[in-house]
């Protein structure tokens, strides 16, 4: 595959690629396809050259596009990291996917700089001025001339990190048949209009994010980019740029909801809603304000979704994440890999062509002879529907019962008091694992552990019920909405 923003801009040249929110700055596809050349020339002559690792660590700006597109034109395999991380999570990352330069800019450099120190011979550019030695203006360099590189299906693209929300992240090796199997599976389940405009507020170095970014040539659409979750300016932008098609998680839409009242606007026509299980409140409240929200379930490993609910399912099958995509096959099986039946419980495996073939710095164990181990667990209906429960590694056992933290958490959501909640299992002597809740009142309520618990033994079974109940002000998430399990359960045993 030749590059795709050149062929976008020999097709629409003057169509609108990329709005800055932050600052209204707009690029044409003709505009992005110059910055994008004249970034690719300034890192070839840096040396970047086809097959290289490029780490990029920055947030969600302009210049981060440029990036994502100029790794394509040069045919180094993007690896996006967090521009959050410390020093020693970034360092640690650098070594596992190899990475033979780093991107970084005014606000990552100093992290950049420090991860590399041990690294002398990883090169180190900056999209903005650099104010230390370690680090290179990339304006600094005279391009060199770039010829598109020649991209084969079964080449890795990117790599970005699993979220590590129970365990060290990975490197996912996504190639360019998984990006494409993407972006056309996605098109048939949401749909595609001409006038496409998506926002993307989520951080760019997961999927959720990354994604729009790649596809914005392949679909012709046009991306608007907010830098940081700002639910007022969000709202703002849906109007004022007639989004139709942005991703949330569902921590950050029910704040865009708590800010605005009725619909999200008339132009707003899909809602992907993924990163965590969607409470049926959330997506009630959704339909009470024809907020077309279309919960989805899917993982780094499939390059985004792995199955999608149109709103209209998610109404008729409260719960469900709807079926699975095109090419996308998902079947439930037992500890032993045997296919279980319609209504069974078991461990979700997936294949097809959106499943990566691995990662770049550990084992490819969970990649078995019927596909991709999620370690997800659920089960499927008569008609196909999917139903996620939880994770293998976040199921609880308590005195021989088997407990699912999301069935738990969404009895605490239920609470009109409750803002958000987590549910771990903390080590107990009697019982093995005790069921045990972080729970986030809402502003002004008075609420307590007594009336959690009261609430809950109404819903649930006594032994599903929390026996340690404690209120705090958040609920550590990953970047991507993700509960961070090991934090919550640090914050508990504290």
């Amino acid at each position: 595959m030749d590059d795709p923003l050149t062929y976008r801009a020999d097709s629409t040249p003057d169509a609108t690629a990329l709005i800055a929110a932050d600052r209204d700055d707009r690029w044409s596809v003709a505009d992005l396809d110059v910055a994008v050349e004249r970034t690719a020339g300034r890192l070839a002559a840096l040396g970047v050259r086809p097959g290289d690792r490029l780490g990029m660590c920055l947030p969600t700006r302009p210049a981060a596009v440029r990036i994502v597109h100029a790794a394509l034109r040069l045919g180094a395999v993007l690896v996006p990291l967090g521009p959050r991380l410390t020093a020693p999570e970034l360092a640690d990352r650098l070594d596992r996917a190899d990475v033979t330069t780093l991107v970084c800019g005014a606000s990552t450099a100093a992290t950049a700089a420090e991860a590399t120190a041990d690294e002398p011979s990883l090169p180190v550019v900056s999209v903005d001025d650099a104010d230390s030695d370690r680090v290179t203006a990339l304006g600094s360099r005279t391009p060199d001339a770039v010829v598109p590189h020649d991209w084969r299906l079964e080449t890795t693209l990117v790599a970005p990190f699993t979220s590590g929300t129970t365990g060290a992240p990975k490197a996912v090796a996504l190639t360019l048949r998984n990006l494409l199997a993407s972006a056309v599976a996605a098109a048939f389940r949401i749909g595609f209009a001409r006038d496409e405009t998506w926002h993307v507020a989520l951080p760019i170095h997961h999927v959720g994010g990354l994604t729009p970014l790649i596809r914005m040539p392949l679909y012709g659409m046009t991306v608007v980019l907010r830098e940081s979750f700002d639910a007022d300016a969000i709202a703002d932008d849906i109007e004022a740029y007639d989004v139709t098609a942005t991703s949330l998680v569902p921590t950050t839409l029910s704040r865009l909801l708590d800010a605005t009242s009725g619909s999200l606007g008339p132009s707003l026509r899909a809602v992907l809603l993924g990163g965590a299980p969607a409470s049926e409140a959330l997506l009630n409240r959704c339909r009470d304000r024809d907020v077309p929200a279309f919960p989805t379930y899917g993982m780094t490993e499939t390059a985004s979704q792995i199955a999608t609910a149109t709103p209209a399912e998610a109404a008729a099958r409260p719960g469900t994440v709807g079926r699975p995509l095109l090419w996308t096959d998902l079947s439930v099986r037992d500890d032993a890999g045997d296919e279980l039946p319609p209504g069974d419980i078991g461990e979700f495996v997936v294949s097809g062509p959106t499943v990566s073939p691995g990662y770049l710095d550990a084992e490819r164990d969970v990649f078995g002879p019927h596909g991709l181990r999620t370690g997800d667990v659920g089960y499927r209906d008569e008609d196909g529907y999917v139903w996620v429960i939880g994770r293998t590694d976040d199921l609880i056992v308590t005195g021989g019962e088997n407990v699912a933290p999301d069935e738990v958490t969404d009895a605490l959501l239920s609470h009109p008091d409750v803002a958000d909640a987590a549910v771990v299992g903390l080590p107990d002597d009697e019982w093995g694992e005790r069921v045990a809740a972080l729970v986030v009142p809402r502003a002004g309520a008075a609420l307590s552990a007594g009336d959690i618990e009261s609430h809950c033994r109404e819903r649930l079974a006594g032994y599903k019920c929390p026996r340690t109940i404690r209120l705090a002000d958040a609920v550590p998430r990953t970047d991507s909405g993700t509960v961070d399990r090991d934090a919550v359960r640090k914050r508990l045993v504290d």
